[in-house]
């Protein structure tokens, strides 16, 4: 009587109990990967697909021949004999032998129709143009999952929902015949359209290869950006890597530990656009320029002299020109690049008022730009901001910020005053094509006047046409921009980084363009080596983007 009550008890109460029990015996499962959501450029060109893998497993209670086995796997996939041996004879449900095998090989292991050895189709990341944009777009680990760039910022927009395969085991593990086999198919991850050009990218790529090459430089930086809106075109830092083999140092990872080999692999991967600040040098007078023009500080009509020099407090701050540029004007101080004469100006704003336009122009915060591990802006602590510091920072030294943040806070200037996110995010289609979700991005309106702007603008143009940046000027283009050449530190080991800043057309920009050479050997002067880049890519990417040449 006892037992029955009990048999009755189990039966009746703990059914779903022991039926839960029973089912995770006798079921097998094996995952599906899905389809990995592609990239695609700002006309439909695929920059980041899916590629048919097969990974291939054994199931140790299915397995009638495994030296026949062990043979086969380790030739056909590459592995050593006692790697396969070891787990084929690992008693476990479903052990992994490889995954990411090409379809090729993995149908000829199929052809063999070896009890116990499974082959699964699932998906590998492919880029179709390896090394273009590689800091940019990231790349796929393993499992398929985004590790770096937009790959692993839209992670959740394009990972996708694995599917399953269920099959039925007697009590030994062996499948049964007429268990037949339960498949949940996989949700293919959403398609992400961004705003980079791949033919923008690719033509600034070439030149960032062939100006490092020449010059030696240490690394090449271009960012090109709409300025009314945040998107970019394309963003550039060579060196860069192929990104179908991510984890090939090269000669560069022969014999190091593996610590060492993961830093050089950090460094490799590290996008200098947003990961790392510099020092701007005077590409930031505009900026300067911005904040008295605002605060009403300076007009055009100003009149300032220049004899070399200016002395603050106890420190002689020297101008580039050496002997300096005598009497001027302010806009002949912008073209000259004159640094008394931005030290002049950020004397008269104070140092609480110009750190307060730090505040109003967004320096102070990062950008938001869609790429994972953007660096923040390194300020001095505004208590400790003396004379001396403010007369550097006005010229742009003895701060840090990153090449995105500059490119988006002078666009915020000269495109009337609305402080933009840099972004690559567009736009997200599902399977069929059909627009699901369109990114919305933060502006905000007003951190300068239309009339500071367009003075400004107006400056700047007169750099290009007269200036320091006159190796830019293209004949039916206007063009606006700023030189500079700032040291590193520390500044006893004499690396300069040159760089320039250019917009076009100057009266209403369209497009804005950013080139830093970092260590360049011989010349290093932005004017000299910098603004003849962006001079080429302006003379290729106006026309292109179908901006009117005028005669």
């Amino acid at each position: 009587c006892m037992l029955m009550v009990r048999l009755g008890y189990l039966m009746v109460n703990c059914s779903e109990y022991y039926m839960e029990k029973a089912q995770q015996l006798h079921e097998r499962e094996r995952m599906i990967k899905a389809a990995r959501g592609r990239i695609l450029d700002a006309n439909g060109t695929v920059l980041a697909d899916n590629k048919t893998v097969c990974t291939v497993s054994v199931i140790h209670n299915q397995i009638r021949e495994p030296d026949e086995i062990v043979e086969v796997l380790s030739r056909e996939l590459d592995l050593s004999e006692e790697y396969v041996r070891k787990r084929v004879q690992k008693y476990s449900s479903i052990e992994k032998i490889k995954s990411n095998v090409e379809k090729e090989t993995g149908d000829r292991i199929r052809s063999y129709d070896l009890a116990g050895v499974k082959v699964d189709e699932d998906y590998k990341r492919y880029y179709p143009y390896d090394t273009l944009a590689s800091k940019v777009l990231g790349f796929t680990g393993g499992d398929n999952q985004g590790i770096i760039g937009l790959e692993v910022k839209y992670e959740e927009v394009l990972k996708g929902t694995e599917g399953t395969i269920l099959t039925v085991t007697d009590a030994r593990g062996v499948e049964l015949a007429t268990g037949g086999e339960e498949r949940v198919e996989p949700i293919p991850g959403k398609d992400l359209y961004i705003s980079m050009d791949r033919n923008i990218q690719s033509y600034a790529t070439q030149l960032a290869r062939q100006v490092m090459e020449t010059k030696e430089a240490e690394r090449v930086s271009i960012i090109v950006i709409n300025p009314r809106n945040g998107e970019l075109y394309a963003m550039v830092d060579v060196p860069e890597f192929d990104l179908n083999h991510p984890y090939d140092l090269g000669e560069a990872g022969e014999g190091v530990s593996e610590e060492q080999k993961q830093e050089l692999l950090n460094q490799m991967w590290r996008n200098g656009c947003i990961n790392d600040t510099y020092e701007p040098g005077s590409t930031f007078k505009i900026i300067t320029t911005a904040a008295a023009f605002e605060e009403g500080v300076v007009s055009l009509k100003d009149r300032f002299h220049c004899p070399g020099y200016k002395i603050v407090e106890d420190r002689r701050i020297r101008c580039h020109k050496v002997g300096g540029h005598g009497a001027e004007d302010f806009a002949q101080g912008i073209m000259n690049s004159c640094n008394p004469v931005f030290i002049e100006l950020g004397l008269r704003l104070g140092s609480e008022k110009y750190y307060s336009y730090f505040k109003q122009f967004g320096l102070l915060q990062k950008t938001n730009v869609d790429l994972p591990g953007e660096a923040a802006t390194i300020m001095h602590n505004p208590k400790n901001i003396g004379q001396v510091e403010l007369a550097t920072i006005s010229f742009g030294q003895s701060f840090q910020i990153t090449p995105v943040q500059l490119a988006t806070t002078v666009s915020s200037i000269i495109n009337g005053g609305n402080r933009v996110t840099p972004h690559f995010g567009a736009y997200v289609t599902d399977e069929k094509g059909k627009k699901v979700k369109t990114f919305k991005y933060e502006t905000t309106e007003g951190i300068v006047s239309e009339k500071t702007s367009e003075t400004v603008r107006m400056l700047l143009e007169k750099v290009v046409s007269e200036g320091t940046g006159k190796n830019s000027a293209i004949k039916g283009f206007s063009i606006g921009g700023k030189t500079a050449t700032s040291q590193t530190l520390p500044r006893s080991a004499n690396k300069y980084i040159a760089s320039f800043l250019g917009f076009a057309p100057a009266d209403d920009p369209k497009v804005l363009g950013l080139v830093i050479i970092n260590d360049p050997k011989g010349v290093y002067y932005g004017g000299t080596i910098a603004a003849p880049v962006m001079k080429e890519i302006f003379e290729n990417v106006l026309p292109y983007l179908e901006i009117e040449q005028k005669e």
